[in-house]
């Protein structure tokens, strides 16, 4: 997802026009800092997460897709306790609903992301809400914090080639693609539900939660089936 560095930037309708009301409802995970609910994009305040191409290495130096594990956590973690209501910051340069949001349970989501190490407080923004979390996060190495990343901030500002804005939500494929494989990411399935290793593999490749399929992480989901 491609952010701007001039994130809460505002224009003429936030200062004099009337305030949105909270939008609440199932959120669809566009990337780790970033969802949207009936339609409108939501871009959580204050945190900034890794991009949806971006890697990071681990704690024994290789590399992984930090910026789709990012939008994992987070699609599991929403998952857990809808619906999500978002409640009005600002607009940024690209018209997202800037917010706070939080779970049915009340859990704010840009807190849990800071503290499990899978988003960063964005101090330029955030005045510090987050240092908290993240210091907690740092000191217990979780998430980004296991090994080592780049700021989401600095990777966008050297891979401006790679950093275009996601299009879909997880799990959103095109019909295209749907009406050729005859599969589909809903329901959630697990191996004893899949019926050949062909399918496994388009889980995998496709679905948020296809890593669940691949629990040695060697690239090959369900290797009963193959």
């Amino acid at each position: 997802m491609q952010h701007s560095d001039s994130l809460p930037e505002l224009n003429l309708p936030t200062l004099i026009g009337p305030k949105p009301d909270p939008i609440t409802g199932v959120a669809s995970v566009i990337d780790g800092d970033t969802i949207e609910i009936h339609g409108q994009r939501v871009r959580f305040n204050g945190i900034d997460a890794p991009e949806s191409k971006q890697y990071c290495d681990d704690a024994k130096g290789f590399e992984y897709p930090c910026g789709r594990r990012s939008a994992e956590a987070l699609d599991s973690f929403v998952a857990a306790s809808m619906p999500v209501r978002c409640t009005f910051v600002t607009w940024d340069r690209y018209h997202r609903f800037v917010a706070d949001c939080r779970r049915a349970d009340g859990a704010s989501v840009a807190a849990w992301m800071v503290e499990q190490g899978q988003a960063l407080d964005w101090p330029r923004y955030s005045h510090g809400a987050y240092a908290a979390q993240q210091a907690k996060a740092k000191a217990t190495k979780v998430g980004l914090w296991v090994g080592k990343f780049e700021a989401p901030w600095d990777w966008r500002a050297s891979h401006a080639d790679l950093a275009a804005p996601a299009s879909q939500p997880l799990d959103i494929i095109s019909r295209k693609l749907l009406a050729q494989s005859g599969l589909s990411c809903e329901p959630r399935r697990y191996c004893s539900q899949i019926n050949s290793c062909q399918d496994a593999q388009w889980y995998l490749q496709n679905c948020s939660w296809g890593r669940k399929l691949d629990l040695d992480g060697d690239g090959v989901a369900c290797e009963t089936l193959c």
